[in-house]
């Protein structure tokens, strides 16, 4: 790998979501195996998000997934713990890239060149598989999050403050996945403090 400028893009899943981890993913591409069709994944389906994610997997020089669990969330913020989940995803690399590109305004904490780049999902190939992995391992834990707590409704709407999970949390209460320091779960906790 000597002599390459090896790009690694980052991105996250899962910013807006009342309950469950914030996912990031870092991934360096193999710039003699192109994958065609990287976007945004938001603007994808979800099969062709699971359909690419096979093809990333198989065909990055390296790539890596990480989190930061609700409790760090309500602990250090959403940006901040979304930054975390970047710099963990860029560390659990098996090469270290030269640049960092990352999706966004703000970059994580690395001792590597980093640029922010508003948009970059859809401008950048290595961001926007960033993107589709992030969105991918956080919507495959929802899932899971499903399992265990199924009157949420986790597998629909996978932890967004819809009309359904609003009125699922009013009717079960605050789950240990919620994130307290959000809006709509902390007045719920506020109500129900005031009833005790």
């Amino acid at each position: 790998m000597k002599g390459i400028h090896l790009i690694c893009g980052v991105d996250e899943a899962g910013r807006g979501p009342l309950a469950g981890a914030v996912f990031a993913a870092a991934v360096i591409l193999d710039p003699t195996r192109p994958i065609t069709g990287l976007a945004d994944s938001k603007t994808l389906s979800a099969k062709r998000r699971e359909r690419l994610e096979i093809e990333i997997k198989a065909n990055a020089l390296a790539w890596a997934v990480a989190y930061a669990t609700a409790d760090e969330i309500d602990h250090i913020n959403i940006l901040r713990a979304s930054l975390l989940a970047m710099q963990r995803a860029v560390e659990g690399l098996a090469i270290v890239p030269s640049e960092v590109l990352v999706d966004g305004l703000h970059c994580p904490q690395l001792a590597l060149p980093m640029r922010a780049i508003v948009k970059g999902d859809s401008s950048v190939a290595q961001i926007g598989a960033a993107s589709i992995l992030a969105k991918t391992a956080r919507d495959a834990e929802m899932l899971q999050l499903h399992q265990h707590y199924p009157e949420y409704g986790f597998d629909k709407h996978k932890g967004y403050p819809t009309a359904q999970h609003l009125s699922a949390l009013r009717l079960h209460g605050v789950s240990a996945v919620h994130r307290r320091s959000f809006g709509p779960v902390k007045a719920l906790l506020s109500i129900n403090s005031h009833q005790l």
